[in-house]
């Protein structure tokens, strides 16, 4: 099984910005950890702060993977564009939060990337990724 994590802005601070909210643990630190539970998946990891880059990965993925596991963090809010090229592909997508957005601002209780998915994992720290791991197997 061939899948992708794709991450969006800001996630590269992982471990360093508000730790109350988004935990001590790397990203990095946390993709080894699913690397080593998952030996025969065939796992990669992108991270981007712009916009553009998400959505070329995912028309680069989008045909030829498995599943998409996507934190498109601020921009789930606020993109049209990640929500069109999800709309685009055939790979499937999980859309993941670490933190449970429905508890957080307003702004962030809407998603313009949930009515296009498969499913939504959020609010269980970084074991969301876990979990959308899980439900491709």
């Amino acid at each position: 099984m061939k899948l992708i994590i794709i991450n969006g802005p800001n996630l590269n601070l992982l471990g360093k910005r508000e730790p109350e909210v988004y935990g001590s643990t790397t990203f990095e630190d946390y993709y080894k950890t699913l690397q080593a539970k998952y030996p025969d998946v065939d796992l990669t990891y992108f991270q981007s702060n712009i916009e553009g880059e998400l959505i070329d990965k995912l028309h680069e993925v989008g045909f030829s993977y498995d599943g998409v596991i996507l934190n498109a963090a601020a921009y789930t809010h606020t993109s049209i564009g990640i929500g069109d090229a999800v709309k685009g592909i055939e790979t499937p997508v999980i859309e993941v939060h670490i933190s449970n957005t429905h508890q957080r601002e307003e702004f962030r209780h809407v998603s313009y990337i949930s009515p296009v998915v498969k499913g939504v994992i959020l609010g269980f720290g970084l074991q969301s990724y876990d979990l959308a791991i899980q439900s491709f197997l």
